[in-house]
């Protein structure tokens, strides 16, 4: 079992399995009813956080890389770029269950409330 500080995720990059760099960790969001982390927060596109995008990713739609401190996130940009994703400034509501099917349907992943 591996166990990791929230700190020490923010600021991580993702990755796909073809090494294509899909952005970096940015927020971790924990469900609180379960105390389970449900998304991780992906910042993907841009030039040094100008014009970025923000992107809710299940947890359970990656892989931890404990030897070089990466994530695992076996999608093509183009499902990232397609995904629905927020800026800075409007997140969306992570409790909401039909906003949170819809986005573990987008990574073919199942809900982690089903998943108990």
């Amino acid at each position: 079992m591996t166990m990791l500080s929230s700190s020490s995720i923010s600021g991580d990059k993702v990755v796909n399995s073809a090494g294509d760099n899909l952005g970096d960790i940015k927020d971790l969001m924990i469900d609180t009813e379960n105390g389970q982390v449900a998304y991780a927060v992906l910042e993907f596109g841009g030039f040094m956080g100008v014009g970025s995008k923000l992107f809710a990713v299940p947890l359970s739609a990656m892989k931890v890389d404990t030897d070089s401190h990466n994530f695992i996130f076996d999608q093509s940009k183009d499902v990232l770029e397609n995904a629905p994703g927020f800026d800075k400034d409007h997140w969306p509501d992570f409790a909401d269950r039909q906003w949170g099917s819809s986005i573990h349907q987008h990574y073919g992943v199942r809900p982690y409330w089903e998943q108990h």
